[in-house]
């Protein structure tokens, strides 16, 4: 598929974002499956997506949360068309040479599907409970520039070696490579206008920063003058958002869907958290309101040149019908 054509990626819930507390602990894979498999039977969908966390937001509980690279194996076995991403893996949880190692394992098992997003990290309270410190932002930002430069390397030469001030390699055999051809694409995600976009730039075939369209327009008016900087063509990356969606055929049905999720997170983690996180669904932002309103919100960005949004359904695990709507509405009038 043409990279200039609207592409989209629906994220499949795993526990992160309090997703599957309405369904009991023995079934969330048999309903994370079957969502993927929806994804993967329609056409709507080019990608499923889960996020790289340990611990819940926007507090830690005790709730379920799914390991990305685990779920990217199971997916793979259990789909045949849709691509499969993470937004984003923190590269200092792994090792990077062992990351590409189980990413080129994942790209075969899934036939050649697999996506890599990969970021700086960001979540204090999981760095600091699983042992891996929290360095400073320099430095996890120095970790991502090495990091991606030992994967491109292994998954092109089958082998690493790289002295670098954080990681280092000797050797490391990589095989079997990726099946896709240059290796798996990278997508380097944030909106850091000093380092990350620039180490985007530099080896990343998308990105995924901030889908207002003030933040998406300055954001690649930042990453164009880096890419001039670095000798890369613009205009070869795609530029990719996140989305959190709530959807209602009138504004009536759009409020009750924000009750319904401002109540479960109230639930789990007390009113004064619940409202921060709300925050990520407030009515002015493009994926809230009915199909007509987000259609009007999401299309400046298209034109902007967001070729590749990614969608968050909160309620997704136990009910499908905000998906249908956006599909069946949202979907067609974008696309045009």
């Amino acid at each position: 598929m043409s990279d200039a054509t609207l592409r989209f990626g629906l994220f499949v819930p795993q526990g992160w974002k309090h997703d599957l507390v309405g369904v009991a602990p023995a079934e969330h894979w048999a309903t994370m499956r079957s969502l993927a498999q929806r994804a993967d039977a329609g056409d709507v969908w080019e990608s499923i997506w889960v996020f790289d966390h340990f611990h819940t937001v926007p507090e830690p509980t005790d709730e379920a949360t799914h390991e990305a690279w685990t779920l990217m194996a199971a997916f793979a076995a259990a789909t045949e068309r849709v691509r499969l991403g993470q937004m984003c893996t923190c590269m200092s949880y792994r090792n990077p040479a062992y990351l590409a190692k189980v990413a080129a394992t994942v790209d075969v098992v899934s036939g050649g599907r697999v996506e890599m997003g990969i970021g700086a990290g960001w979540y204090e309270h999981e760095w600091l409970a699983y042992g891996y410190g929290f360095p400073s932002a320099g430095e996890r930002l120095a970790r991502l520039d090495e990091g991606v430069q030992i994967m491109r390397q292994a998954w092109t030469e089958g082998v690493s070696t790289f002295a670098g001030e954080h990681y280092t390699t000797d050797g490391a055999i990589v095989r079997p490579l990726p099946l896709q051809e240059g290796g798996i694409p990278l997508w380097i995600a944030g909106g850091g206008e000093r380092k990350t976009l620039r180490t985007a730039a530099r080896y990343a075939r998308y990105t995924n920063f901030d889908g207002t369209l003030e933040g998406f327009t300055h954001k690649s008016r930042v990453l164009r003058e880096h890419c001039r900087e670095v000798g890369t063509d613009f205009g070869s990356i795609v530029r990719s958002a996140n989305y959190n969606i709530a959807i209602g055929r009138d504004e009536a049905e759009v409020a009750e869907r924000l009750a319904a999720r401002r109540a479960v997170l109230e639930r789990h983690v007390g009113a004064e958290a619940a409202e921060r996180e709300m925050g990520s669904v407030a009515p002015h932002l493009p994926g809230v309101g009915t199909p007509e309103q987000i259609v009007e919100k999401l299309k400046p960005v298209v034109d902007a040149g967001m070729t590749y949004p990614i969608l968050y359904f909160p309620e997704a695990a136990t009910d499908t019908s905000g998906v249908e709507l956006f599909e069946r509405e949202v979907v067609p009038a974008l696309r045009g």
